[in-house]
């Protein structure tokens, strides 16, 4: 038939693509500031990557297909753009976007033929993946010896002969971060060298090796608690472990037999309905048991409720693909931001050619897009993920003339996504639910005041709280061309600067690129460096001072708000009445009028310096307002280099669009994207009652007295294949890191603070920590959980991954924590929470004391004989094997262990009772994130954050949890018997007993 005809002729012509791909082609590859460089690119062997070479980068010289965005014919992308060169070929040209932030690959071909063999390769290869989970997801769907097995095998196969001998197994650990004993490596390099070419492993030799190397020793020790000492689990052992230590309920046998059938490898331990250690772990590193509820990958929140019931994700400049100053515009940018779950996007209008209206960063060097192809872009990507309604933040700069052109593509392309008759209907005195807008374009925008007449064409509207309105000293004015190149050359030379700068210093630093930085290095020197070639062409800085500020406010307030903040007369502009008329439920008011007034569509805008200052002075007043109406809080228009402000500091007062720079990333859009993954990532996350309804004080030592508090224990136990950090000087070739985790919760001013395990030096395939720590909340719905893993370093900290979660969104028992945008890496954990009341914590059973109590009193023997499978390797067995633990000196707490102080104005918060002997050490270093431009988040007071420090640490005695396993196993701890153990765990399980 035709269609089977077509299918095979489809079929080979894909063949010889991925043929043409796997065997390789030379490319350039375009970078900014250069002419290019001439690579062999090539598909790999397995079509999961696309890699090149040479390249300084060796192994790591790769793209995986996973993390393809889309890609694009043609020279679209900025590195083509700023190349600008007409003799290109366009069809010898194409771009790969990837990665979290949409990085470009940008790629010239010698002829046509090529390019389109690439494209339509590479298409087909996304198309594959498409319709699965997210590579995050994916990854842990495989067997605790990944599938990357067969890669880290060619990878270590340096000559290319298919085998790897004692040394290239040697190097292939030390790259692992593996420090095992040499004596250990060839003990079991020698047990898999089991054919007749002794002295080499081939690649099934090195699966059996590689398995016995990452046996893990505590997912061994708790199948044995729940097994009565068995190499395996029964169907009703497996059961028991689900309902006791995973808290999950209605556990029915088909389950637990179908876990079993889906995990365990042996054919033979599926006959017997066993589950054995392999699929054990396969199990327990399965997204069942990660530590992000799967029920929130999916809308659980009631959505009937008001628009101002729920924290909706904004982006600020949609359009922009880097800094405010001279980045691209890009229609692409709407298509991801709206497909990653953010509601509300900003288009700014401005006259452009031919009556044509353009979006672009006014008074700057960005570039310009189409409104129309912004629009088409919005109305073909907005209710993709899903329906919930998309809010369209128009900043309108334009002449009555293209207002209406506004108007009339909004009103064609949207079409009925603008109809809500029918929820206009409803009560006025609230907004309508994201339930009720489900597939609706909310434009947000000023509208013609009420006393004008219907049949008036057009009207004045305050033109005061645009939010990009730059201060006029701050504007850059046009020049003739031969300026326009010299401003943009010498910007582009300080943001390159401020960009080396900013990734040098601590990457949780956020000190160390502030705004103001920014204003002394960037528009300064613009000043004088214009002022020297063009008259007629400035740039000026203009800031403000806090004492200016409280001026401003003060004669604001005394002019009865006739005059903006700045003292200037407020100005307004003509808006056309086709534009006004579709604002509906989103209608932006000046953001100077008072908290007081105003009808519920009402919106209002603030910068981050205004709105700080609303929340430190108005706090009660403010979320009172926001529990009516809507407010917009945008990052200042001085971080001209896209970095975001902490928006946990205007959630924590019911702000609703709180608007991030969503092409930055770091640590502030880690927060974003945990806040409203709670919701099955559809962009609205239901606020907590009290934020809905009534009064209460977010900054008070105790905001909800009436209400039970939250306490966290998680246990940190061990760490799974984590890489060295990223930045690393000497790459693979750099030292073995010696990780440790830190956990923050970001929340409450209350409730904010850090805490961290000890180091564990030379181990960062399998480092073991088994420590606890404790976090009590008072207001848990808002609070964020963020674990980072660290490298010690004598003169600091390397920063080495990040997950962070929503408190709601953790799951209970012993769950893996999967570190964000890496392959393998996680850390293992167990995770428990009880209710708090009044001042003084429950008593909380130690989540590690259940393997000790099910091994029993008389279990000492039976593990002799597996003692030997847990030698550890690494330094740290020196802390933790020895009779008692040693006490570090100050000296060594202060290289070891960095530490937080409270902000300016904070008082300081201690999250236990230490005793006399306890030293607590802190210094004033706080979090901002790896390459994400901390911003200004640390100089404003937004982040109250204190590291708890114990100083020596505590007899083994007092805390029985620090590491009894490990002791028991190397034959150091008897096991006392049941009277005594019982009598242990009354005394010791109270928390912050001394």
């Amino acid at each position: 038939s035709v269609d089977l005809w077509c299918y095979r002729s489809l079929s080979r012509s894909l063949d010889r693509c991925m043929s043409v791909m796997q065997s390789g082609t030379q490319m350039v590859k375009l970078k900014a500031g250069s002419k290019g460089l001439v690579r062999l690119f090539y598909l790999d062997e397995h079509r999961s990557c696309i890699r090149w070479k040479p390249s300084r980068k060796s192994e790591k010289a790769k793209i995986t297909i996973d993390s393809l965005y889309k890609v694009t014919e043609g020279g679209q992308s900025d590195i083509f753009h700023r190349h600008g060169d007409s003799s290109l070929d366009p069809s010898c040209c194409f771009s790969l976007y990837h990665g979290n932030h949409m990085e470009s690959l940008d790629l010239v071909t010698t002829n046509a033929e090529e390019a389109r063999t690439w494209i339509t390769g590479l298409q087909y290869l996304m198309a594959g993946i498409s319709d699965e989970d997210s590579l995050a997801k994916r990854q842990r769907t495989h067997n605790q010896y990944p599938s990357c097995q067969l890669s880290t095998f060619e990878e270590a196969d340096k000559n290319g002969d298919g085998l790897l001998n004692i040394e290239e197994i040697y190097q292939l650990l030390h790259k692992l971060n593996v420090n095992l004993p040499r004596r250990k490596v060839r003990q079991m390099f020698q047990e898999a060298d089991t054919d007749d070419q002794q002295g080499t492993l081939t690649y099934e030799e090195f699966s059996v090796f590689y398995k016995m190397m990452s046996l893990r020793r505590d997912l061994f020790l708790l199948m044995m608690s729940y097994s009565d000492r068995k190499d395996h689990l029964t169907a009703d052992e497996l059961a028991n472990f689900l309902g006791n230590e995973q808290k999950m309920t209605n556990v029915t046998p088909e389950y637990v037999l179908e876990i079993i059938d889906k995990f365990e490898e042996s054919e033979e331990n599926k006959q017997r309905g066993v589950l054995g250690i392999e699929g054990f772990t396969s199990f327990m590193r399965s997204p069942t048991c990660d530590i992000f509820n799967p029920l929130h990958h999916e809308v659980n929140q009631d959505m009937d409720q008001p628009l101002s019931n729920y924290f909706i994700a904004s982006s600020h400049n949609t359009y922009l693909t880097g800094d405010q100053l001279l980045s691209h515009s890009k229609t692409d940018m709407y298509a991801w931001v709206l497909q990653s779950g953010c509601r509300c996007v900003e288009v700014d209008c401005w006259d452009g050619p031919d009556g044509e209206p353009v979006v672009q960063h006014g008074y700057t060097l960005t570039s310009k897009i189409p409104f129309k192809s912004v629009i088409e872009t919005i109305n073909k990507y907005a209710f993709i993920n899903n329906q919930f309604p998309v809010i369209l933040s128009i900043e309108n700069h334009c002449s009555i003339q293209q207002q209406k052109k506004i108007a009339q593509y909004l009103k064609e392309i949207f079409a009925d996504k603008l109809d809500v008759g029918e929820i206009l209907s409803r009560d006025a005195r609230t907004l309508p639910s994201p339930q009720a807008l489900q597939g609706k374009i909310l434009i947000k925008g000023k509208r013609l005041p009420s006393y004008l007449s219907a049949d008036a064409e057009e009207g004045e509207v305050s033109d005061d709280d645009s939010a990009d309105e730059i201060e006029d000293d701050f504007k850059l004015k046009s020049s003739n061309g031969h300026g326009h190149h010299q401003v943009e050359s010498h910007i582009r030379k300080k943001l390159d600067s401020l960009l080396k700068e900013s990734l040098i210093g601590d990457k949780e630093d956020s000190d160390s690129f502030s705004i103001r930085a920014l204003l002394r290095a960037t528009h300064q020197g613009l000043q004088k460096n214009l002022r020297q070639r063009h008259s007629k062409s400035r740039l000026t800085c203009h800031s403000v001072d806090k004492e200016e500020e409280e001026v401003q406010e003060k004669s604001w307030s005394e002019s009865g708000g006739q005059v903006n903040r700045c003292g200037r007369k407020r100005k307004t502009m003509k808006l056309s009445r086709d534009l006004s008329n579709l604002v509906v439920f989103t209608n932006s008011v000046v953001s100077q009028e008072c908290l007081d007034e105003g009808t519920p569509g009402d919106v209002l805008s603030f910068s981050e310096t205004r709105a700080q200052s609303l929340v430190h002075h108005k706090t009660e007043r403010f979320l009172v307002f926001n529990q009516r109406q809507l407010s917009r809080i945008y990052p200042s228009a001085y971080r001209i280099d896209s970095s975001n402000f902490n928006p946990q500091f205007y959630w924590n007062v019911g702000c609703q669009l709180v608007a991030l720079n969503y092409q930055t990333e770091g640590r502030m859009m880690q927060l974003n994207r945990a806040k409203f993954m709670v919701n099955g990532g559809s962009g609205y996350v239901l606020k907590p009652a009290p934020m809905c309804k009534g009064s209460f004080n977010p900054f008070s030592d105790d905001p909800l007295p009436a209400n039970p508090k939250k306490q966290l224990v998680l246990k940190i136990i061990s760490g799974q294949q984590l890489p060295k950090p990223p930045d690393s000087m000497l790459g693979d070739r750099g030292e073995i890191i010696d990780p440790f985790v830190e956990v923050e919760i970001i929340g409450l001013p209350v409730d904010c603070c850090k805490e961290q395990t000890r180091v564990v030096d030379d181990n960062g395939f399998n480092p073991v920590w088994e420590e606890t720590l404790s976090f009590t909340l008072h207001m848990a719905e808002v609070a964020l959980v963020r674990f980072l893993v660290w490298d010690h370093d004598p003169i600091g900290r390397d920063f080495i991954g990040q997950r962070t979660v929503a408190f709601s969104s953790l799951m209970p028992g012993y769950r893996h924590v999967y570190l964000e945008g890496l392959t393998e890496a996680s850390i293992f954990v167990h995770v428990s929470v009880h209710d708090v009341y009044g001042k003084w914590s429950p008593l909380v059973l130690n989540p590690s004391f259940t393997i000790m109590h099910l091994l029993g009193s008389n279990k000492g023997q039976q593990l002799r004989g597996i003692r030997g499978l847990f030698n550890r390797s690494s330094k740290a067995s020196s802390d933790t094997n020895s009779t008692a633990l040693r006490k570090r000196s100050i000296s060594d707490h202060l290289l070891r262990r960095t530490a937080s102080a409270p902000a300016k104005g904070r008082k300081k918060k201690s999250k236990m009772v230490l005793s006399e002997s306890e030293a607590c050490i802190s210094d004033k270093r706080s979090e901002g994130e790896a390459g994400g431009g901390g911003g200004a988040e640390g100089t404003s007071g937004q982040d109250v954050c204190v590291e708890k420090r114990l100083q020596p640490r505590p007899p083994l005695i007092h805390r029985p949890m620090s590491m009894p396993l490990e002791r028991l196993l190397q034959g150091q701890l008897s096991i006392c018997s049941q009277d005594k153990e019982q009598l242990d765990v009354s005394e010791d399980t109270v928390l912050g007993k001394s």
